[in-house]
C-alpha cells in the first residue's frame, strides 16, 4: 500500500514559528493546482501498488476551492489504483472553516462530497495570547467554533496543539488539553514549539522581544499531555500523536512504518523504499518546469546506514519500536551488536526497554527519543 501527499504551498499569513515552504501570494494558485495535477500524471508510473491514503498538507490546503480539491482527488483516481475506502485528509485552518458563518456548513458538506473523510485542524491553542504570539490567522473564538461545526459532519477529526510556548504556564496548557477533550475528538497531534532558523520567532528571541523556549517547561508539559490523554483512553502511538483505538492516522503511520509514498507539489518529499526525492522549494520554477513536462526534483539513494538510522529514528518514536530481529535480518549482526552496545546505557537509565524483541522508549524516555536515536545511529560501519 502507498500514500500520496499533496503539498499546497499557500497561506494567508506567515506564522512566526513556521519554516515550511509556502507563499502568501495567491495569484498563482490556479496555475499551481494545474501543475500539481499534471505532476500526478507525470509520476503515475512510480506507484505500482494501491493507494490507501491521500493527504492534503501545506501551507494551508483549506485555501483551495472545493472544485480544486475535487479536481486533485479525481486526478489521483484517474491515474492510480486506489482502494475502495481510502483515508483522505485535508489540513484546514479555523478561520477558513468559519470565516463565512452562513456558508460554513455548506463547506463541510462539500468537503464530504469531494471525498474528504478526515479533517486536520490547526488549532495550536485555544487562548488569544498564544495565537497572537504565533501570529496565527484565527482567533480563540474561531478555534472553538470551527470544531463545534466540524464535529456535526465529521467523526474523524484531529487537531494540532503546541506546548512549550513562552508565557504559557502549566495551568493554561492543561486548560488547552481540556478544551480539546470537551469536544470529544478522537485524535490529537501535539508538538513542542521549536525555534527554527530564519523565522520571525528566532529574530524576536534574539532581540529580546519574546522569551526563549524553556526546554524543561516543554518537557514537563509533554508529560502532562501524556498523562491526561492516556487517562482519557488515548494511545500515544507516536511521540506527537495520540489517537483513540481505530483513529490512528493511516497517512502518518505509513511514514513511520517505512511504507512508500509519493509527494507532489513544491518541496514535497517522496520515498520508494530505497530512494528519497524532493521537489524544488520555489513556486514559479516548480510551475514552469512541470508545464514543460519536467520533474524539478533531487534524488538521493539511501545507503544501508541511512536506512538503518531512519528505522531506528522512526521506531523509537512509535509504539511499534525497533524490531531487533529485523535489524539482524535486514542489516546484519554487526548492526545488531552495535545497537545493543549503544543502547545499553539508556536501558540502564530506564529510558529504553526491550519488550518481546522490540527496543522501545519508556514513558520517561519518550520526550528524549530523537536525542537517544542519534546516539544509536551508525556512522562509519559499511
Amino acid at each position: 500500500m502507498s500514500g500520496i501527499y499533496i503539498h499546497i504551498p499557500f497561506c494567508k499569513q506567515a506564522c512566526h514559528y513556521c519554516d515550511f515552504h509556502f507563499s502568501t501570494q495567491l495569484g498563482k494558485k490556479e496555475a499551481m493546482v494545474n501543475a500539481i495535477a499534471k505532476e500526478l500524471v507525470l509520476r503515475k508510473t512510480e506507484v505500482d501498488d494501491e493507494v490507501e491514503t491521500i493527504y492534503f498538507g501545506g501551507g494551508t490546503p483549506s485555501l483551495l476551492s472545493n472544485e480544486e480539491i475535487e479536481g486533485l482527488i479525481q486526478a489521483v483516481y484517474d491515474n492510480y489504483k486506489v482502494i475502495d475506502a481510502p483515508e483522505i485528509t485535508l489540513e484546514a485552518n479555523p478561520d477558513d472553516l468559519v470565516s463565512s458563518r452562513a456558508q460554513s456548513r455548506d463547506l463541510f458538506s462539500e468537503y464530504k462530497k469531494a471525498g474528504i473523510n478526515r479533517l486536520s485542524i490547526g488549532i495550536q491553542s485555544f487562548f488569544e495570547e498564544d495565537l497572537k504570539l504565533m501570529n496565527r490567522a484565527h482567533n480563540a473564538g474561531e478555534a472553538e467554533e470551527c470544531i463545534k461545526e466540524a464535529t456535526q459532519y465529521f467523526d474523524n477529526i484531529t487537531i494540532d496543539l503546541i506546548y512549550g510556548i513562552p508565557g504559557m504556564d502549566n495551568a493554561r496548557w492543561k486548560a488547552n488539553i481540556q478544551k480539546a477533550l470537551d469536544f470529544g475528538l478522537p485524535h490529537i497531534s501535539s508538538y513542542a514549539l521549536t525555534v527554527e532558523p530564519r523565522t520571525a520567532l528566532k529574530k524576536f528571541i534574539e532581540k529580546g522581544v519574546v522569551s526563549d523556549v524553556d526546554d524543561e517547561q516543554a518537557q514537563a508539559q509533554f508529560h502532562i499531555l501524556v498523562d491526561v490523554l492516556e487517562e482519557e483512553g488515548f494511545i500515544n502511538y507516536e511521540i506527537s500523536n495520540f489517537g483513540k483505538p481505530g483513529f490512528f492516522s493511516k497517512n502518518n503511520t505509513s511514514y513511520w512504518l517505512g511504507k512508500t509514498y509519493l509527494g507532489v507539489g513544491p518541496s514535497a518529499h517522496s520515498f520508494d523504499g530505497t530512494q528519497r526525492s524532493w521537489n524544488i522549494r520555489n513556486n514559479p520554477t516548480y510551475i514552469k518546469k512541470i508545464e514543460e513536462g519536467m520533474l524539478p526534483m533531487e534524488i538521493e539513494t539511501l545507503s544501508k546506514n541511512d536506512r538503518y538510522n531512519e528505522y531506528v529514528m522512526t521506531g523509537l518514536r512509535t509504539i511499534w519500536g525497533v524490531d531487533l530481529g529485523r535489524i539482524a535480518s535486514e542489516f546484519g549482526e554487526n548492526y545488531l551488536k552495535y545497537l545493543n552496545q549503544q543502547s545499553s546505557k539508556f536501558l540502564e537509565q530506564g529510558l529504553l526497554v526491550v519488550d518481546d524483541g522490540k527496543l522501545l522508549t519508556t514513558k520517561k524516555g519518550k520526550f528524549l527519543a530523537d536525542g537517544i536515536a542519534s546516539d544509536l545511529f551508525m556512522l562509519n560501519l559499511k
